[in-house]
């Protein structure tokens, strides 16, 4: 199975002339001469971007959203096949009624009769990893029914394992591979393609975003309904609501479009920042608008995560863009090790500020982040960056919260939007709440470990003399003395909390 698949990628790349691209990044003369002389039988007219677009919609859904990941990666990839690949699409023939409730019986067991009291027969959404259908529950709510494609995990494995061995081929063809690692790319999107083929992971994924949001007049998530989730179906509540891409419904309903482009954007920074952990897959097929003006968030097959190093690292870089502190944003680079140790500070420095001084006090119709991205990246060629593969859902999240920005509002500015948000949040981790956040994170280590220090003291003293004593006794020293600074510290802060309840 796995050579018809080669040899249909290799049909419909020669169909669409792939191979004179690939000599086009690395141009050599005698294969330059060979392409050319083997393109009599083709007709290559069409400019190469759009060319690529309808290679991998042919290859199938698989290729399709590859190509959907890939455009995000404007470091990789030239600006006119970025632009191209970001109209590809995920659409996708809906599979037969009669598969779907096969698909059903074998999740539950039982006939779907038993499982649901209605059950509509016909998708109202179909994609490449699963498709949706309506249905009511024996209590009597409504819920929506995502159902996985039959039969899918082989032909991902085959399909991933043929990209795989085409990203190694870039890194050796390819002067720029193996800095910009194809490999990791594919092996990023690999690792939340699997994800999303585990549909008791996504309503994991979905019953998570719902908690973290859990009250917001921002964002609703449905409820996840266990009971009839498994690994192949998963069972959430339908929600009703108006796609954001429908512009004049939205105004038709009272909906201040102001307001919400920049509810989307507090929505974004919120999963970033607060919670890291963010929805990464934020296109307008996947929003819709309640009546309330709040977002609904729908499709949790890709979520993603970041640490508390990446969180820190982001948010000492956006402040630093926003207030226009190039300099700041070099050295974060450096000391992160994102950028050589030897990197010259002030050249890193008047790069940055090449790049994005002239976007600042504009609104966000006359700013293209794409052409940020694609300009920042090639600076960072030019300083040696590493591109971190973990950072690749963010960007794209980010292209797409661009694309939601333009629909709703055009004048929306979404520095002055964040700025606020990003020093709220940076004062809450390290400022004094920041303090007092970690001292209880502490808390219980500490109850554990200062009863137990004279007891670890005593025994160390009574220990007959060893070589290797001196550098125990003097770690246990300085254990002791890190805890009687914070024992100060928290006296101070008691005193200081008693002086202004008294005042």
């Amino acid at each position: 199975m796995r050579l018809f698949r080669l040899l249909k990628i290799f049909a419909v790349a020669s169909k669409y002339g792939l191979d004179s691209m690939v000599f086009d990044l690395e141009p050599s003369g005698r294969l330059v001469k060979l392409a050319n002389a083997l393109q009599f039988w083709r007709d290559l007219s069409r400019p190469r971007a759009e060319r690529l677009r309808l290679a991998l919609e042919n290859l199938g859904p698989i290729f399709v959203k590859f190509g959907q990941v890939l455009s995000t990666r404007r470091d990789l990839l030239p600006a006119d096949i970025a632009d191209e690949l970001a109209r590809l699409q995920d659409r996708v023939p809906p599979f037969s009624s009669e598969l779907a409730l096969k698909e059903i019986e074998k999740a539950y067991g039982k006939p779907v009769a038993e499982v649901f009291t209605e059950f509509d027969p016909v998708p109202v959404a179909s994609a490449s990893i699963a498709q949706v259908h309506f249905a009511r529950l024996p209590d009597g709510r409504d819920v929506a029914v995502k159902i996985l494609r039959p039969n899918m995990r082989g032909v991902i494995e085959h399909d991933l394992a043929l990209m795989d061995a085409a990203a190694l081929l870039l890194e050796k063809v390819w002067a720029d591979g193996k800095r910009l690692k194809p490999r990791e790319v594919v092996a990023e999107f690999a690792k939340y393609l699997r994800d999303e083929l585990d549909l008791m992971r996504e309503a994991a994924n979905c019953s998570q975003l719902r908690r973290n949001f859990e009250g917001s007049e921002l964002l609703i998530v449905p409820e996840v309904y266990w009971d009839w989730c498994t690994s192949t179906v998963m069972v959430m509540e339908r929600m009703h609501g108006t796609p954001i891409s429908r512009i004049d419904a939205l105004r038709a309903q009272g909906i201040d479009l102001e307001k919400l482009s920049m509810a989307g954007v507090e929505i974004f920074f919120t999963q970033v920042f607060r919670d890291g952990f963010f929805h990464a897959d934020m296109h307008p097929g996947n929003i819709f608008v309640h009546a309330d003006g709040r977002y609904i968030a729908l499709d949790f097959g890709i979520v993603a995560t970041l640490n508390d190093n990446d969180k820190n690292y982001l948010a000492q870089n956006f402040l630093a863009f926003f207030r226009r502190d190039y300099k700041r944003v070099a050295e974060a680079h450096i000391e992160s090790g994102w950028a050589p140790a030897d990197t010259r500070v002030d050249e890193f420095e008047a790069a940055i500020r090449a790049v994005c001084e002239p976007i600042f006090d504009r609104p966000l119709k006359d700013i293209s982040f794409g052409k940020v991205l694609l300009r920042l990246f090639q600076t960072s060629r030019r300083f040696h960056v590493e591109i971190q593969p973990q950072l690749v859902m963010l960007q794209k999240t980010l292209l797409n919260i661009e694309g939601l920005g333009r629909q709703l509002d055009p004048d929306l500015d979404l520095w002055k939007t964040a700025k606020p948000f990003l020093e709220r949040w940076m004062s809450e981790q390290l400022g004094w709440r920041g303090v007092l956040k970690g001292m209880q994170q502490e808390a219980p280590q500490w109850a554990r470990t200062l009863p137990q220090l004279p007891r670890l003291v005593h025994q160390a003293l009574a220990r007959p003399p060893r070589a290797d004593l001196a550098p125990q006794l003097e770690r246990l020293i300085a254990v002791q003395h890190q805890q009687n600074r914070w024992l100060l510290v928290i006296a101070l802060l008691l005193a200081l909390i008693a002086a202004s309840l008294l005042i």
